[in-house]
């Protein structure tokens, strides 16, 4: 249990998400399906709570002269040009599955927690913005978890 426990917090934090918890519970010798289950529900968690309230800290932030400005400022520029990424890319009506394809190819820089920051960044309705992530991180989760079987196999670990 408190293997599972471990891939479900490591799969609320932030860059490592869901990316980094499914191959690590195949290095710890979990099951795969279970694994997806929880790290999809842990990576799905902070994303109302990002979507609500990370855009207003990270403007608190950006205004206090010391190393947390300058994070917030780093965080609040890269979901600004996230967005505007996926905006130029998708338009308006597109948007919804940009989010979506953001959030679920599992490369450096994307993921629930930036899309979902980008999403508000771009005033995304709340529910859209969910329903997106939602979808990006279950894609996210399949080619990881497809991606993970295969090195393990390879590896001859499994």
């Amino acid at each position: 249990m408190k293997k599972y426990l471990f891939v479900f917090l490591v799969s609320m934090v932030p860059i490592v998400e869901l990316r980094g918890a499914i191959p690590f519970s195949q290095v710890l010798g979990l099951p795969l399906i279970p694994s997806y289950v929880i790290a999809i529900i842990g990576n799905m968690i902070p994303v109302p709570f990002i979507y609500l309230f990370a855009r207003k800290i990270l403007v608190w932030l950006s205004d206090k002269p010391s190393v947390l400005g300058k994070i917030g400022n780093f965080f609040l520029e890269k979901g600004e040009r996230g967005g505007k990424k996926l905006e130029s890319a998708a338009g308006k009506r597109g948007l919804f599955f940009a989010l979506l394809l953001f959030v679920g190819i599992p490369l450096p820089g994307t993921g629930a927690w930036t899309g979902t920051l980008a999403a508000s960044i771009l005033n995304m309705d709340f529910k859209t913005s969910v329903k997106a992530a939602m979808g990006g991180v279950i894609l996210a989760g399949f080619i990881m978890s497809c991606g993970s079987k295969i090195v393990m196999l390879l590896a001859g670990l499994f």
